[in-house]
């Protein structure tokens, strides 16, 4: 059997994103006869919640090893909240420990907390074991460097983790058998960015869409996440609602806005929109709503929910909505349960991003592409309102184009993500 090693710092019970694409393919990688053991952190006061019911969806082949982490409450006075400073020395050793008794073929770093990406570089050098990294989000950005972007989050915080950022996403991913990623726009960059670089280095790969967890939430029947349904048309969103993503924001409320003023109401739903930790989260939509004279039609719940109740929120509400990111590149990993969720969709972004990209591909929404330089689009906004009313009208029939299933399945599914995973191993192994 080939051995794989792992690192996803953020690990069941802890429901975080970044963890949610190895979850999903634990158990393809055992079916496919990988021997696999899992680095996750043994974070004493995690920020994101805890949600034990995910560890039924692990598989009792697969050995998770829990790394001694510091805590937050001494090191928070000195700044530091993040997993990944907090778990690197206890992940360093033992990994050490691990790979010289262990002897995987392969380590794979699957996660957002970036810093203990360059443990692979050491673990090569040390022990010549190829290591794969799994871009989910951009370790190097310049979102908030461009004209008319939001200030950064973190302060002085993220002026450091910028600048080391660009010291070591180089040097880590320049000796890294592959490096997969969640958007074609991570790759050009460091074609730009790289002299070395060449296009074999990478690929992309999209998150999968979690059949087997939607058939475990139909199964269990757990509690309503929404409040029992009343006269209004229902939209509701679950995830990060970031500035982002305000302009969609904007022309959603809009839409409600003029929907209000004939006479007709909507009730819009936000759910787990902030991954601020408890007594610092935020409402992202109380502001834009009262401009918009909707305050009363808008509810947001901005703590995190549980993923398996995300996918529940998905299954009761009327319309289900995707919104779109100022950021081309951004690619939400919510487009593909929300499309298996089989509710009417209506998705707001801006034309040629990753979410309007994907979804002219697969279909299964309404899709409303607006231009970020024009303001709130008169026209997107129309085009809103109108496929409301039609959801008012029809509240089973989808909207948009239909859902291309054979293509998600093929091309998007778990099974198909984690298929591509395995072969990028194997490549390694033998490379």
């Amino acid at each position: 059997m080939n051995r794989l090693l792992i690192v996803s710092p953020h690990f069941p019970p802890v429901n975080a994103p970044d963890m949610q694409r190895v979850r999903m393919s634990l158990p393809y990688f055992v079916a496919a006869g990988w021997e696999v053991t899992v680095l996750a952190a043994d974070d004493p006061d995690p920020i994101p919640p805890v949600e034990a019911e995910l560890l039924a969806t692990i598989p009792a082949a697969v050995r998770v090893v829990r790394v001694p982490c510091l805590g937050r409450r001494w090191l928070s006075r000195l700044g530091i909240n993040n997993l990944g400073w907090r778990v690197l020395p206890g992940l360093f050793r033992t990994g050490n420990q691990i790979i010289r008794a262990w002897r995987p073929d392969v380590v794979y770093f699957s996660t957002t907390q970036f810093i203990t990406l360059p443990l692979g570089r050491i673990w090569r050098r040390r022990f010549d074991v190829p290591y794969v990294v799994d871009l989910q989000d951009p370790w190097v950005s310049d979102f908030y460097r461009r004209p008319g972007a939001p200030r950064p989050p973190g302060g002085w915080k993220y002026g450091i983790a910028a600048a080391l950022a660009a010291l070591l996403e180089g040097w880590t991913l320049r000796r890294a058998a592959h490096v997969l990623s969640v958007s074609p726009a991570y790759l050009e960059a460091f074609a730009r960015r790289y002299r070395w670089w060449q296009a074999s280095r990478g690929s992309v790969l999209t998150f999968g869409a979690p059949e087997a967890d939607f058939a475990h939430v139909r199964q269990q029947h757990g509690p309503r996440v929404l409040p029992p349904p009343g006269p209004n048309l229902r939209i509701a969103y679950a995830g990060r609602l970031g500035p982002d993503m305000v302009p969609a924001l904007d022309i959603l409320f809009a839409a409600a806005a003029r929907w209000k003023d004939e006479g007709r109401a909507v009730e819009l739903c936000f759910y787990g929109t902030s991954y601020a930790g408890e007594g610092s989260v935020e409402s992202t939509t109380t502001a834009r709503a009262r401009h918009h004279g909707i305050a009363h039609l808008v509810q947001e719940h901005p703590r995190r929910i549980g993923y398996l109740a995300s996918l529940q929120l998905l299954l009761e509400t009327d319309v289900a909505l995707l919104l779109g990111s100022g950021d081309e590149a951004y690619s939400p990993s919510k487009i593909y349960p929300t499309l298996l969720a089989g509710k009417p969709t209506l998705a707001i972004a801006p034309a040629g991003g990753a979410l309007a990209h994907i979804l002219e591909e697969l279909g299964g929404a309404a899709l409303v592409a607006f231009d970020p330089a024009a303001g709130i689009d008169g026209e997107a906004v129309a085009a809103v309102a109108e496929c409301l009313g039609q959801a008012r009208a029809n509240p089973t029939a989808s909207l948009g184009k239909p859902l291309d299933g054979d293509r998600l399945r093929t091309r998007y599914s778990a099974a198909a993500v984690a298929r591509r995973q395995i072969e990028v191993f194997a490549a390694a192994c033998t490379g």
